[in-house]
């Protein structure tokens, strides 16, 4: 069976004209930063002129989580990302 009125590829790419990916929204914090819009800033962790995320704790937590992780793989027997470093590091 063939489509009785077929879209021709202009009507196709004028329909398609607004489906294209915009780039985010920027604006600048407090701290002259760039953080995406109605956001807290990932570098001080302010929005709307209060603090909402405490950077600080979220890095120790990070720190936390890396070196768990790598005693795990150590225990276990895997190499971890550090390592690999060292060995690329010496050849």
């Amino acid at each position: 069976m063939v489509v009785r009125m077929r879209a021709n590829r202009s009507k196709t790419r004028m329909r398609r004209s607004h489906q294209a990916i915009s780039s985010g929204r920027l604006s600048t914090c407090i701290c002259g930063a760039l953080r995406r819009a109605h956001r807290a800033c990932p570098s001080c962790g302010k929005y709307n002129n209060r603090i909402v995320v405490d950077v600080v704790e979220r890095e120790k937590r990070l720190q936390r989580r890396t070196k768990k992780r790598e005693k795990e793989l150590r225990e276990s027997g895997q190499t971890t990302g550090e390592t690999k470093e060292k060995e690329t590091a010496k050849t």
